[in-house]
Formats: structure tokens, C-alpha cells, sequence
């Protein structure tokens, strides 16, 4: 297996990553605009068969990094990326997991948007 392809399918809310053809895992999200921009993880998975190979730190170091590019927070609801961000502090901004304001707005999206994830 050659190293993932990792893309952003904006409008179905996954950063996918690719090898040989196939989805082998995926970071689902949203995108949060008020109080503030941000990108919003939902759930990581990747597939059983591809699980240990680092698919999913590599799906979150591509969310810090697209967050970056568009200058957005990330306020993670997913309890992989929240434990990756904590392991990982150097590479984890811009999280923004202390502003309360913003992990409730997340919520609240997410109550209301039950069908979405």
C-alpha cells in the first residue's frame, strides 16, 4: 500500500484518505461560522484493515494544516482528534478547545443537524 491520498470532499463534510483507489479512512466534519469560523470533527475512522498504519494522525495533521490555509479555529468534537491534540500540541493549532463559546456553538449545531453524522 502506497502512503494515502488525503482530500477534502467540502461538500460531503470528509477529508478522506486515499490508497490504491479505495477510502481506507476519514475524518467526518462541519463547518461552524458563528461565533467564529471553524472546522469541526465529528468522528475519525479508518477501516479495520488499514488500522495501525497512522492513517488517522495523518488525517489530522491534514485538518490542522487545511484549518491553517483557511484561517479557521478547529474545535474538535471527536475524541480521537481531541486526545491527537493533546498529544500533539506543536502541531495542533489552531485549536481552540478552551473557548467554550465556540465547543458550545459545535454542540448546538450538532443537536441541530441529528441526520448529519
Amino acid at each position: 500500500m502506497s502512503d494515502p491520498e488525503i482530500r477534502d470532499d467540502r461538500a460531503a463534510g470528509r477529508l478522506e484518505a486515499v490508497s490504491d483507489g479505495e477510502v481506507v479512512g476519514r475524518i467526518e466534519y462541519f463547518v461552524l461560522e458563528s461565533p467564529e469560523r471553524a472546522l469541526v470533527p465529528v468522528h475519525t475512522i479508518v477501516e479495520p484493515a488499514h488500522e495501525g498504519k497512522g492513517i488517522a494522525g495523518s488525517l489530522a495533521r491534514e485538518l490542522f494544516a487545511l484549518a491553517r490555509r483557511e484561517h479557521s479555529a478547529v474545535v474538535s468534537l471527536c475524541p480521537y482528534v481531541t486526545r491527537w491534540i493533546e498529544r500533539h500540541p506543536d502541531e495542533a493549532s489552531p485549536a481552540r478547545q478552551d473557548r467554550q463559546d465556540l465547543v458550545a456553538a459545535a454542540k448546538d449545531w450538532l443537536r441541530a443537524h441529528p441526520g448529519r453524522f
